[in-house]
């Protein structure tokens, strides 16, 4: 893959994840990414090194959504040295079924019932599944399935009074979304058994 191409997969998931309008798959990973910007860049390299490794759009793809989802690398040099992230990431989603059931047997263990798990208590400042998240007793992939199956997070964001973290972490849960594929019915079934027995 040409490093041009690797840059503009780059600028459109940079952008799906940092933007509330702009979605990467909705406008074909299209950005106003020009190639003479990407011919300034001094990190030219970085991009031909990663359309090496990735000759697919999809691997490439998937690269860069691991390391969107962390949260706190954004420049292409960083994500090249922290591989370590993706090979995480490719074993959460290659089990993800296995890592959500996993998730929602440790939160059934902390309420009573599945609706207390998007409440907002006097404990935190953010609902119970996304303070399990923050503190890493759950996986990110957990939260976005259980708002894809609620849409919890539209009730969050007018509840959580938080100006400095919850904006990141609110967009990022509704942007990993759009790239989070699951099957609905092993979920919800996994819900059911976990919250009616």
């Amino acid at each position: 893959m040409e490093p041009y191409d690797v840059y503009k997969y780059y600028m459109a998931i940079k952008l799906h994840f940092e933007s509330d309008t702009y979605d990467a798959t909705k406008y074909n990973y299209k950005t106003s990414a020009k190639p003479q910007s990407f011919f300034k860049r001094r990190d030219k390299y970085h991009f031909a090194k990663l359309g090496r490794k990735f000759d697919k759009p999809n691997e490439l793809i998937q690269f860069f959504v691991s390391q969107f989802t962390k949260g706190d690398t954004t420049w292409v040099g960083n994500m090249l040295n922290d591989e370590e992230q993706f090979t995480q990431w490719s074993k959460r989603i290659q089990a993800l079924t296995y890592t959500f059931e996993n998730d929602i047997n440790k939160l059934s263990e902390k309420v009573d019932s599945f609706d207390q798990l998007f409440e907002i208590t006097s404990d935190s400042p953010y609902p119970l599944v996304v303070n399990a998240y923050l503190q890493d007793y759950i996986t990110l992939e957990t939260v976005v399935i259980l708002n894809q199956i609620t849409g919890f997070m539209k009730q969050a964001d007018k509840n959580v009074n938080d100006t400095i973290v919850w904006p990141d972490v609110s967009r990022r849960i509704r942007k990993y979304g759009t790239f989070l594929s699951f099957n609905e019915e092993k979920v919800r079934n996994i819900i059911l058994r976990m919250f009616t027995s």
